[in-house]
């Protein structure tokens, strides 16, 4: 199979942990085709400070992270698909150990800390910055494959998935990309398409996310007819860096893992009014306290004060924070650092099975792109790069055995240019990306009622229009597929948080603040074209 025309076996989308590691899995049996956006780097996993959870102490138990996960999720997690992530951990980490990750070690063992929600030292971690040691890991083993075909600078469109002559959708067959060095739009062509592509936070104005997690992959799916499930949950990180320079840094919930403690800028601390768990408890707990701390006393932020350790301990637990803060002018081992919640993980996504296949035959998803039962109503610390190295090696699995059965994909047809011109409003797209993310972040962020709710989809509705109408008439951008994809993704948060009518996990609204377990299931949101209803 030639691979000068852009055919491939497999077609990988996104190049965080779940992509990269699913490329080399396959590499050998597949030639395969990483599309990433950006640089092959850049993506959720290299920021990721804090690290991966597995059981690996002889005072842990799988039992005891499985029921973590399980209250952390409000009643939401599938506890089977919690009991086989869990129980995956320990090859997660050897697998990473094989490639080369270099971990931090406490003598000749690993060293574990301790995060939010977790009731054990359960955290592998390579100092603070856990993800960047993973990602250029992979990176490096991706580049010395000759088998994998890197594509950076490429922005995925939409996926190609033919009828035959009866209207009958077949499966997916490619995709077009727009590669955004050359200004050129290339069709793609692999009788499988894996969607790694990452979450949607860029979605909100204040995030954790790199530019990014604009929700591709959740937008494209849905366009194509995948059903998504339960978007309403947006994990905000609590304890986001607040300068004004300091974009999208967060402070790691390993800090209050080692004795952090969150305070009012007098000192006084807040979390033990809220939870007796105290700064420990799961992210959504802490996220609201803050938020409530400040717009009840109209507080630009709070604060994370470790200074109470030993100097030594804070610059060899946190060296790339330390180094960071200082930079901004916040010496952490003598003073307290301002902090704002700022969202940072998409609890939901792309509905998946154990294998990561969607509801298009040859299309799978894996990662944070992905609703697969893990996470329920709230995320806890440092099971998401778990989740993508369990679900991409299963993908990997499940794609081997069906490689030398696929049928040969059918090309997508060239794109078509002649109808469309250069726009000469392209000052409206970045109007608009504002526009979208702020009224986010007033109607749909941490605290929603019904109103707001209603209010932010008004607001939607006409951004769609404007967004499809620039889609149809002019030439592509990289701005203007971001705007229409996290359009997309904005509209699926939203319609998801109006079906919930409770509150629970990450979703709280003061229409209906108390849970009820008459809604213990996901929120499916089920598109027009979905081969579910057509079948």
């Amino acid at each position: 199979m030639s691979t000068s025309d852009n055919t491939f076996d497999v077609l990988i989308v996104g190049s965080g942990a779940s992509g990269l590691n699913l490329a080399l899995e396959l590499s050998e049996f597949a030639r395969v085709a990483v599309i990433t956006k950006s640089g092959l780097h850049e993506s959720n996993t290299y920021y990721a400070q804090g690290g991966i959870a597995a059981v690996l102490d002889e005072h842990d138990s799988i039992k005891s992270h499985i029921q973590d996960t399980l209250d952390a999720g409000a009643g939401l997690c599938d506890p089977d698909v919690v009991r086989t992530v869990v129980e995956s951990g320990r090859v997660a980490i050897e697998k990473l150990t094989g490639y080369g990750v270099k971990f931090t070690r406490e003598g000749d063992e690993l060293h574990l800390t301790r995060e939010g929600g977790h009731s054990h030292r359960r955290v592998v971690h390579a100092a603070d910055a856990t993800g960047k040691a993973i990602e250029l890991t992979l990176e490096d083993r991706v580049r010395e494959n000759a088998n994998i075909h890197i594509f950076e600078h490429h922005n995925a469109i939409d996926l190609y998935c033919p009828r035959d002559k009866n209207g009958v959708r077949g499966s997916v067959s490619g995709l077009y990309a727009l590669d955004t060095i050359e200004n050129k739009v290339k069709a793609f062509t692999a009788p499988f398409v894996v969607l790694a592509t990452g979450g949607v936070s860029k979605v909100y104005l204040y995030t954790s996310n790199p530019d990014v997690a604009t929700g591709d992959g959740i937008a494209m799916a849905w366009r194509a007819g995948c059903r998504v499930a339960n978007m309403e949950f947006t994990q905000f990180h609590p304890t986001c860096l607040y300068h004004p320079k300091a974009k999208s840094f967060l402070v790691s919930e390993a800090v209050r893992g080692e004795g952090g403690l969150l305070t009012l800028e007098n000192g006084e601390r807040f979390m033990d009014k809220y939870d007796e768990r105290g700064e420990l408890a799961p992210r959504d707990i802490v996220a609201r306290a803050i938020d409530d701390q400040m717009k009840r006393k109209g507080l630009d932020c709070v604060y994370i004060d470790i200074s109470h350790k030993p100097a030594e301990f804070i610059q060899e637990h946190f060296p790339t924070i330390y180094a960071r803060c200082l930079s901004f002018g916040f010496d952490m081992t003598k003073e307290p650092l301002p902090v704002v919640p700022a969202a940072h993980y998409t609890c939901g996504g792309v509905m998946v099975d154990a294998f990561g296949r969607t509801d298009i035959e040859g299309l799978y998803a894996i990662g944070e792109v992905t609703y697969t039962g893990l996470h329920g109503a709230n995320r806890m610390a440092s099971n998401s790069l778990l989740e993508c190295l369990v679900y991409s090696s299963a993908a990997a699995t499940d794609i081997q055995t069906r490689l030398n059965n696929a049928a040969p994909a059918k090309s997508p047809p060239p794109w078509d240019e002649s109808r469309v011109t250069d726009s000469d409003e392209e000052i409206v797209i970045s109007h608009n990306w504002d526009e979208l993310r702020r009224f986010m972040w007033d109607y749909v962020g941490i605290v929603r009622t019904t109103k707001r709710l209603q209010r932010a989809q008004t607001r939607i509705d006409m951004l769609q229009i404007e967004a499809e109408e620039y889609y149809g008439n002019f030439r592509v951008t990289g701005d203007l597929l971001e705007l229409r994809n996290l359009t997309v993704s904005a509209e699926l948060i939203v319609r998801s948080a109006m079906k919930r009518k409770e509150s629970r996990g990450l979703h709280y609204t003061r229409d209906h603040p108390e849970s009820d377990d008459a809604n213990l299931g996901p929120t499916v949101l089920v598109p027009r074209n979905c081969p579910k209803q057509e079948s």
